[in-house]
């Protein structure tokens, strides 16, 4: 590593690329205070590996959430609800002062439903 390189910031790499879907999606956890919650929200984007969404809870990187997304069945018999589990990637401010942007990387099952 160069002087040059250790001043200038690394560019975002994706490994896949995030689809601007708004989906309704229920995620629980435990936010910054210990508390448990419960928050029925939608997706900012999705991809295989993971999806971005807005909440009002404080979270912090690392944390683990249960994940529900309710989709629309390619077939007969698919569950409408694809479910799995996430480790909080990225955190940003949203729109507002109440909202944060929250990244998830899967650790369950990976979506599969794009």
């Amino acid at each position: 590593m160069t002087a040059a390189s250790a001043s200038t910031p690394a560019l975002e790499r994706r490994r896949e690329r995030r689809i601007p879907l708004h989906l309704p999606l229920v995620v629980r956890g435990m936010d910054l205070n210990g508390e448990n919650f419960e928050e029925r929200t939608s997706c900012e984007n999705v991809c295989h590996g993971g999806v971005a969404f807005a909440t009002r809870y404080s979270l912090s990187l690392g944390i683990h959430l249960d994940i529900l997304i309710a989709v629309a069945p390619k077939a007969a018999g698919e569950d409408p609800i694809f479910s799995t589990e996430g480790r909080v990637v990225h955190v940003k401010q949203g729109r507002d002062q109440h909202e944060i942007i929250v990244g998830v990387e899967f650790t369950g099952p990976r979506f599969d439903r794009i």
